[in-house]
This record gives C-alpha cells, sequence and structure tokens, in this order.
C-alpha cells in the first residue's frame, strides 16, 4: 500500500474521537436509580445492538429483559437460590481458568470495589452479603439475559459471537445515557432465571444490569486500569 495512502488513513477523524469517548466512557455501574428507561429508548438499544458482528451473520443470541413485577420475582426467586446454593451454570467456570496475570488485576480490582464499599479485605462475612445484594441487580430497574443458541463442541464460538453482541450492547446503551453492569454471577443461576422468564433452550452467558447511575454512590466511582497495550498485542512485519 503506498505509504501516503496508509499516512491519511491514520489520521484520526470526528467519528474516531466519538468512538474514543464512547468505548473509554463506558463503566461498570453498581448503584442504580429506580427510575425506569423509557420503552421506546430499550427498543432503540436493543435494536441497535441487533448490528453486532457473527460468524456467517448466524446472530446465535437470544436475549430476555425482565423489567417492574417481572424483575422483582426474578431477583427474589435468584437470592432464594443463593441462599439454598441452587447454582446452575451452562458455561463452565473454574477458578483454575485464570492465569497469575488475570489473578493479579482480580486482586487489585477487588482491592478497589471492596476499598470504597467499606469492606475489608479479610471481612468475607460483608463480601459474601454482597454478592446476595448484587443479585438484586444493584437496584437497577430492568436486566437483560443473554442465552447463546445452539448446541454441540461449537459453544465456545457461538459464545464469542455472544460476546460481541454483549459489548455492541452495551456500548449502545453508553450512547443512549444508559448505565449497566455486566454480571457473571447471575449466570451461576441459569435454571432459576429460565424457570422464572420461563425460557425453554439456550445458554445463560451472563446478565447485564441496567438503567440510570446513582452518582451519589462512592462505588459508582472505582476507576479501572487497563494493561498496557505492548502486554496484550503484538504487531507482526
Amino acid at each position: 500500500m503506498d505509504r501516503s495512502i496508509r499516512s491519511i488513513r491514520s489520521i484520526p477523524t470526528e467519528l474516531s474521537g466519538l468512538a474514543e469517548k464512547l468505548i473509554r466512557g463506558r463503566h461498570a455501574t453498581r448503584a442504580f436509580r429506580p427510575e425506569a428507561v423509557p420503552e421506546d429508548t430499550m427498543r432503540a438499544i436493543f435494536s441497535l445492538a441487533g448490528a453486532a458482528p457473527s460468524s456467517s451473520n448466524t446472530q446465535p443470541w437470544h436475549v430476555e429483559v425482565a423489567s417492574g413485577a417481572a424483575r422483582d420475582r426474578l431477583a427474589d426467586a435468584l437470592r432464594t437460590a443463593h441462599a439454598e446454593r441452587r447454582t446452575s451454570v451452562d458455561v463452565p467456570y473454574s477458578e483454575g481458568m485464570y492465569s497469575r496475570a488475570h489473578q493479579t488485576r482480580r486482586a487489585a480490582f477487588g482491592a478497589e470495589l471492596y476499598g470504597a464499599l467499606g469492606i475489608g479485605h479479610d471481612d468475607h462475612t460483608a463480601r459474601t452479603a454482597y454478592d446476595a445484594e448484587s443479585l438484586g441487580f444493584y437496584g437497577a430497574p430492568h436486566a437483560a439475559f443473554l442465552f447463546v443458541d445452539g448446541d454441540g463442541d461449537g459453544g465456545a464460538r457461538l459464545a464469542a459471537d455472544v460476546g460481541s453482541y454483549m459489548q455492541t450492547l452495551l456500548l449502545a446503551m453508553t450512547g443512549y445515557g444508559v448505565d449497566s453492569c455486566p454480571q457473571g454471577l447471575l449466570s451461576f443461576y441459569a435454571d432459576t432465571v429460565r424457570a422464572e422468564l420461563g425460557v425453554t433452550g439456550g445458554s445463560l452467558l451472563v446478565g447485564i444490569s441496567f438503567g440510570y447511575a446513582d452518582e451519589t454512590a462512592p462505588v459508582n466511582r472505582v476507576t479501572t486500569e487497563r494493561a498496557p497495550l505492548e502486554s496484550t498485542t503484538t504487531f507482526h512485519g
């Protein structure tokens, strides 16, 4: 490729500035105000998220959104399942899947999060109580559950496509002024979610609480660092 063309293409545009603002402006919210997101705004957000890329345009995702009374019933059911230790996980999870670098990042994040909540490092009772509280969607008026449609050995590849949908959804929410928090813990109670929402198929990958942030909550001021480019990306050629 001609060097001058490459140079022109590398110049930041107005759109790249908006992308920077949108992507870097998105963050996890863990305390919400009670007011609901208008229905037309929700429909616009989820419609836009449907533009996410997927292998051969398969779009292997199915989304269930709980609001109002359905949301309240589900929160109660999740807390009950948690108290009774009735976990049901569709997508395998293990602490052993994290490398040493991953564990270091998790520990740093945990220190920031629990520090903002005033919970000590060794206060396991308070940490457990906060986990149970999070099953109420951090007070958010809405929760979306992302299911992977499809079975067999290709589950991981299908889940990757649903991951693309999730990121597109989170950015769409940010663009419309809606705050969100992906919650892996919600996927630990897949059977409970299916029973409460009448879902008969698919594997639950993740739940996302969303609404409008409580800006006064200290937990919403927690910031997270990102690994430097050189530690995650290698350029060849």
